[in-house]
């Protein structure tokens, strides 16, 4: 196993409203120097949800910068301060799609890109939903409500529209827990 490098210097170099870039200054146990740049981690967590109603996911369809384009995918947010992963699980299920679950089972974290991120997200499978909206959320539009059969559970992971990597785990994760494939 690798020592792990020794840090010499670290600083912020870019600091906008949504995303802060660290310079790390590194050496490396066999004498190597070098600079690394990363997202500089922060933050209470966040949370993706995998929603079942009656034998169908609710996935929504909503506006995504980083492709221009409106992407599917399961419900999602940052937490706020002091709130647990159910916490937030519950809020963002009601802002986004209007639904409350019954039952919570914590499936497991995930990074995305681990060389530039240190940031995780607890992936969820909420059940038994009712209807409860919280209109309290940040979405600058209404979000499109897709409801997916779970009979079809496999189709989902070849749709073109559905392609972010957390949703792929968040589905393989929850579809391994209830055998849904």
């Amino acid at each position: 196993m690798h020592e792990l490098p020794q840090i010499l210097d670290r600083r912020i170099i870019v600091d906008t409203e949504h995303f802060k870039i660290e310079r790390l200054h590194l050496k490396f146990s066999n004498g190597q120097i070098r600079y690394y740049e990363r997202m500089a981690g922060g933050g209470a967590g966040a949370v993706m949800i995998v929603p079942v109603l009656d034998n169908d996911l609710v996935l929504v369809r909503e506006y995504c910068a980083g492709t221009n384009s409106y992407e599917l995918g399961f419900p999602k947010g940052k937490s706020d301060p002091g709130e647990t992963w159910r916490d937030t699980a519950e809020r963002e299920l009601r802002e986004e799609t209007g639904y409350s679950a019954g039952s919570y089972t914590y499936l497991r974290s995930v990074i995305s890109a681990p060389s530039f991120f240190s940031v995780s997200i607890d992936l969820v499978l909420a059940e038994d939903l009712t209807e409860n909206r919280l209109d309290t959320g940040d979405e600058p539009e209404p979000v499109e409500i897709v409801r997916w059969p779970l009979s079809r559970v496999s189709e989902l992971f070849s749709d073109s529209s559905f392609h972010e990597a957390r949703c792929l785990a968040a589905l393989a994760s929850a579809a391994r827990l209830r055998g849904w494939m």
